[in-house]
C-alpha cells in the first residue's frame, strides 16, 4: 500500500511539472508584430515593461512600421539585451 502512493505521488509530481512546462513552452511561442501590436500586447515581451511600450509604440508612430525585428533596437531604452531575450518572439509583418 505504502508503495501505491509513493507511485501516485510521483506520477501526480510529473503530471504537474509536465503540465507547468507545457504553458512555458505555450506562451514562448506567442509571436509579436511590433507593427500592430498595442502596449498591453507589446508588454508581453521580456524586459518590456509599460513604459517601454509606449516608447515602441511612438517610435513606429513616429518613423512608420519597423521594417526587420533588430529595428526595435533603435527604440530608446530598448538595446541587445531585450532584444536577444526577444527575438525568436518578434515579428514585422
Amino acid at each position: 500500500m505504502y508503495k501505491t502512493r509513493q507511485w501516485i505521488a510521483l506520477f501526480t509530481a510529473l503530471a504537474m511539472v509536465m503540465i507547468l512546462a507545457g504553458n512555458v513552452v505555450a506562451e514562448a511561442e506567442i509571436k509579436i508584430n511590433i507593427n500592430t501590436a498595442s502596449i498591453e500586447e507589446l508588454t508581453q515581451l521580456d524586459r518590456v515593461g509599460q513604459k517601454y511600450a509606449e516608447r515602441i509604440v511612438a517610435y513606429r508612430d513616429e518613423n512608420g512600421p519597423f521594417k526587420a525585428p533588430e529595428e526595435i533596437m533603435q527604440v530608446a531604452g530598448i538595446g541587445e539585451k531585450t532584444f536577444e531575450a526577444n527575438k525568436d518572439r518578434i515579428v514585422v509583418e
